[in-house]
């Protein structure tokens, strides 16, 4: 049964150019029945487990408004491009409390895509202090679009935690040998990667109680860059509960930070190569994405406020229409500590970013093909430079380095009535 509970800090949801209904995670959302602005719809659409409300719309500048008791709100927004429309031919602000929340809003570069596909953007902190939350969208180039709007009021953790593995990094020198490996790799290995991973001190230590993963602009075994990536295989595996990762990223054109997780098994589906094959970045070898990914923070240099979350397996994986993910607004990535969440059950994933959940998949089927996320995973925590979404946004901004991606703290919990 998938846990709904938190559905009810929903105080307002809304279809815009749409019918009421009940999503698949509980949201309640509301018909428009407003009748400002012109409507429209989509019959197909992709990329999300619930289509309902992608499916309709309202287009033109518009004013959404709502009274609210004083106090803080999360809105999640819902886009779906029209067919037809090509990046860079609608262009958006949006607008809360009279403030830009998410500025110059491309749907349709945002998703890659020349298909309808949907967009779900989180944007956290939004304050009402006056009884009454105004949304707005403003035209920057043709007319926005708005498909649904959710509005979360925060709520105190309500579940009892307990910690059964981390890493504080309160010591100096190379990572905790028993709690994470560290990789060597060449450049190019997956992802089309311009740096190397090393395992020297320039590139991974632990310093003033944190683990630095730094990023260089130098020539290292045939590469132009070197960085590091570290993980818990063997040593640190988990099959459900929460995991918080505290971390500060580095900014960047050509930077691409992460902290994700990968089955420790990576044969557990694989139907076309068997264990000790290289799979890793081959593409003959299936056992990716099939054993399945959970990227629960995703980040670009070249576009600073936004984190995001993906997972991939046989259905849904690597980029396109179809790709599984979310993204949050999230301000000072780069000047600031944030905490990077997951919890993970047999029913769902859901992701966080400082307590504010914007991303969640369900087990809706007991095809492995959709959920491959029922064996241990460990955890992956990287800096690479470049690759196809590092250097997506231009060329590497060869000012930037050395580049540092540090982490503060990584904990693991299970409920605490689960022993």
């Amino acid at each position: 049964m998938i846990d709904l509970q938190d559905a009810d800090a929903v105080v307002w949801a809304i279809n815009l150019g749409g019918q009421a209904h009940r999503s698949i995670d509980g949201i309640q959302f509301q018909a428009d029945a407003d009748g400002a602005g012109a409507t429209g719809s989509v019959p197909a659409v992709l990329g999300a487990q619930d289509i309902t409300v992608y499916r309709s719309h309202r287009v033109g500048e518009m004013r959404l408004e709502k009274s609210l008791p004083d106090g803080i709100y999360d809105l999640t927004f819902y886009f779906a491009e029209p067919h037809g429309a090509e990046p860079g031919e609608r262009v958006f602000d949006v607008l809360a409390q009279d403030r830009i929340v998410i500025q110059h809003l491309d749907v349709s570069l945002s998703r890659s895509s020349s298909v309808p596909s949907a967009l779900k953007r989180t944007v956290i902190g939004v304050e009402v202090t006056n009884g009454r939350l105004v949304v707005q969208l403003r035209a920057v180039r043709s007319v926005p679009i708005l498909s649904g709007l959710s509005v979360r009021a925060r709520q105190p953790e309500a579940r009892e935690w307990r910690l059964v593995w981390f890493d504080e990094f309160d010591y100096t020198g190379p990572p905790d040998a028993s709690k994470w490996q560290i990789d060597q790799w060449q450049a190019g290995k997956v992802n089309d990667e311009d740096q190397a991973y090393t395992s020297r001190s320039r590139n991974v230590r632990v310093a003033s109680g944190k683990l630095m993963l730094q990023a260089h602009a130098e020539q290292y075994q045939g590469a132009a860059y070197t960085s590091g990536r570290v993980h818990s295989k063997g040593l640190g595996h988990f099959l459900y509960g929460r995991i918080d990762i505290s971390a500060r990223l580095p900014a960047g054109q050509g930077l691409w930070s992460a902290l994700w997780m990968l089955p420790d098994n990576p044969y557990q589906y694989a139907t076309n190569c068997e264990e000790g094959s290289e799979w890793q970045g081959n593409p003959d070898c299936d056992a990716w994405p099939n054993s399945g990914e959970i990227d629960i923070m995703e980040h670009v240099g070249y576009d600073m406020r936004r984190v995001h979350s993906t997972v991939h397996n046989h259905r849904f994986f690597s980029t396109g229409p179809e790709l599984r993910n979310a993204s949050i607004e999230v301000e000072d990535v780069a000047g600031a500590f944030h905490v990077y969440s997951m919890e993970w059950t047999p029913q769902q994933i859901r992701v966080f970013v400082d307590g504010v959940e914007f991303y969640r998949y369900l087990r809706l089927t007991e095809d492995w093909r959709d959920w491959p996320f029922d064996h241990p995973f460990h955890l992956i925590m990287n800096l690479a430079v470049g690759g196809h979404w590092g250097r997506a946004g231009g060329p590497i901004d060869q000012s930037v380095f050395p580049a540092t991606m540090e982490v503060d703290y990584v904990r693991v919990f299970v409920p605490r009535a689960i022993e």
